[in-house]
């Protein structure tokens, strides 16, 4: 860093006091100047949630993140060099029905669906750990891994990230940027993606809005919740069968039909696009005559991300074929 250069050291904002606290700092005379620099060692990142971990990524942090969990897998590089401090059932091979009795089950044991490897989360040192109470389903909550750095003595900044809504992610990312120092990052992030829902919104301005059922599981089936519904609307749609900014809940086929869908979405958590392709077809036999898609939902639906918008660009396709852009390729699939 050149004399004067700030943002890789303090972001583009004031810090706050706990970052301060983590920016454990030293100063020297610059060689150069003669003025006194500032060298700041850099903060040591964990993510134990996959969105977060993109989050991280997308602000340009990634070389900071030295700790992640086995299900983090974009960027691709994800777990390269990184310690996996938060394991988990691979559910590879098993059915929807499978792993809903299996998270039942788990949950109605009062056991845990994740492991957190506390002793590795403390050898690693870190200054700021990225967390959520969302979902028992989705990650390790914040009060375990609190509890945890307690009785190991580390006293790492805990930042609990649960949005409900789009708007509450694009806030999580500023969140993000504020406590990693990196707020100037994080608002031009925000403000881009900002201007690309706002390209959507111009391109599918005034035309009828097709009425949506997004299905998360199909074997039960669940409909989509939380910010699933604010991306039909800001994609141009009327999402029907689900509350926004509600979890996510379960349903019947007959309760879905009654909604009056015009088409059905199918965006299963856990699933890229290949296994929502398969979920889509236990959609298509139990709700006979409408239309029916896949969409990549691990990539750009169920995980509060910067991606969401590229969902929100990929389900305007499907809805305004020849007014919206393209879907990004691999994203979408017609089943019926």
């Amino acid at each position: 860093m050149g004399c004067g250069g700030r943002e890789g050291l303090f972001g583009d904002g004031p810090l706050s006091r706990s970052v301060w606290r983590a920016l454990r700092h030293a100063c020297r005379a610059c060689t150069h100047c003669g003025k006194v620099r500032v060298y700041a060692r850099v903060m040591r990142l964990v993510s134990l949630l996959p969105s977060a971990t993109e989050i991280v990524s997308a602000l340009g942090l990634g070389d900071q993140l030295v700790g992640v969990t086995f299900e983090c897998d974009e960027p691709p590089s994800a777990r390269a060099d990184k310690i996996v401090v938060v394991g988990g059932l691979d559910t590879r091979g098993m059915t929807p029905r499978e792993i809903d009795e299996y998270v039942h089950g788990r949950l109605a044991a009062g056991g845990n669906l994740y492991t957190l490897h506390e002793r590795a989360l403390a050898d690693l040192q870190p200054d700021l750990i990225l967390t959520q109470d969302l979902c028992a389903v989705c990650a390790v909550p914040s009060g375990q891994v609190e509890a945890a750095l307690g009785y190991l003595g580390c006293h790492a900044q805990v930042l609990t990230l649960d949005p409900r809504t789009l708007e509450q992610v694009l806030g999580s990312i500023l969140a993000v940027g504020q406590a990693a120092a990196a707020a100037g990052r994080a608002g031009r992030l925000v403000a881009a993606l900002r201007a690309r829902l706002a390209a959507v919104a111009w391109r599918v301005g005034g035309r009828p809005r097709p009425r949506v059922a997004v299905v998360e599981w199909v074997d039960p089936p669940f409909t989509a919740g939380h910010w699933v519904p604010d991306l039909v609307t800001a994609a141009g749609g009327t999402p029907v069968a689900a509350v926004p900014g509600e979890p996510s809940a379960a349903t019947s086929w007959a309760e879905i039909a009654d909604a009056a869908p015009e088409l059905v979405v199918v965006a299963p958590c856990g699933y890229h696009l290949g296994g929502a392709a398969g979920q889509a077809r236990v959609a298509a036999q139990a709700l006979p005559g409408l239309p029916v898609w896949a969409i990549d939902a691990d990539g750009i639906i169920v995980r509060p991300g910067p991606r969401l918008v590229t969902g929100v660009e990929a389900l305007a396709a499907l809805l305004h074929p020849g007014a919206a852009a393209p879907a990004p390729p691999g994203t979408i699939q017609r089943v019926a």
